[in-house]
């Protein structure tokens, strides 16, 4: 009954964030993710979305995660892949990218269908370089491209990560592309007013766009946790807390359309988004 409902078009969609502590071990990290995803489908999810950095990740990043980077076609998305044909999901997970400089990597998020289809890929714009952090010493950014999307069920779902979450351009070209839901994989650490930063700028992302936003952090000690799903009014409607676990929130065009009635806001605002430089 559950597949049969979010299956059609008009129907909400289940979007589930799942939270974990990644670590270094990619094959302990899939475990971890394929328990979490069977959680996630048998209560009736359809998409759902890991962390940043959910293939490996250290603390502090160093020499081992460009070690760990692999390219599109490897190990882990094929892993992906196959749990997302097993499980009949869409899933979304950020890994460490091979790329040209053989020092870096590229911080990418990658969508799989549920045949196993390589849907969406993105690298993240806005590296870490605040707080104490230096990302871009380990990581390439990425290029600014047209923002990449892909369909689930009729809603078209949006990519960006972490970081990229304080600056609002990212999140306003996606919903100029389309985006109803935007996923924010993320490895959000921890300090002076962190969790209050994330859960500010996560629901001001999807109130000043009148969308969804799907965010998975990690979970602490590292991590803030707090993984949650906010709706187009700014309604907090799942959050996770500090523990691994999953939590689902049902999504539809009707709910969009709705709060668009009477908050019509991206009609009447004069400004728009474009690349630096165009």
């Amino acid at each position: 009954m559950v597949e049969s409902a979010v299956s059609q078009s008009f129907s909400p969609l289940g979007v589930a964030v799942a939270q974990f502590q990644p670590g270094i071990d990619e094959v302990e990290n899939l475990v971890t993710m394929r328990r979490l995803a069977g959680v996630a489908r048998d209560r009736g999810a359809r998409l759902v979305v890991f962390p940043e950095y959910s293939a490996y990740f250290e603390p502090a990043l160093g020499p081992g995660c460009v070690q760990a980077a692999q390219p599109l076609d490897g190990s882990f998305v094929q892993a992906l892949a196959a749990l997302a044909e097993e499980l009949q999901l869409c899933v979304v997970a950020g890994m460490l990218e091979q790329v040209a400089d053989a020092t870096r990597f590229s911080n990418t998020l990658v969508a799989v269908s549920p045949t196993g289809e390589l849907v969406a890929r993105y690298r993240k714009l806005h590296l870490y370089d605040a707080f104490g952090d230096t990302e871009s010493k380990w990581v390439v950014a990425g290029e600014i491209e047209q923002p990449e999307t892909f369909d689930v069920d009729g809603l078209t779902i949006g990519l960006q990560t972490c970081y990229d979450i304080r600056f609002p351009e990212v999140t306003r070209r996606l919903v100029d592309a389309g985006a109803d839901v935007v996923l924010v994989p993320a490895e959000w650490v921890r300090g002076p007013l962190k969790e209050h930063h994330w859960r500010t700028l996560v629901t001001a992302r999807a109130l000043e766009n009148t969308i969804y936003v799907a965010a998975a952090d990690h979970a602490p000690p590292v991590g803030v946790g707090n993984s949650m799903v906010v709706d187009p009014m700014g309604v907090e409607l799942v959050t996770i807390g500090e523990t691994t676990d999953v939590a689902i929130a049902w999504v539809s065009r009707e709910r969009i359309n709705a709060v668009r009635a009477i908050n019509p806001a991206l009609e009447l605002r004069r400004f728009r988004v474009a690349p630096v430089g165009e």
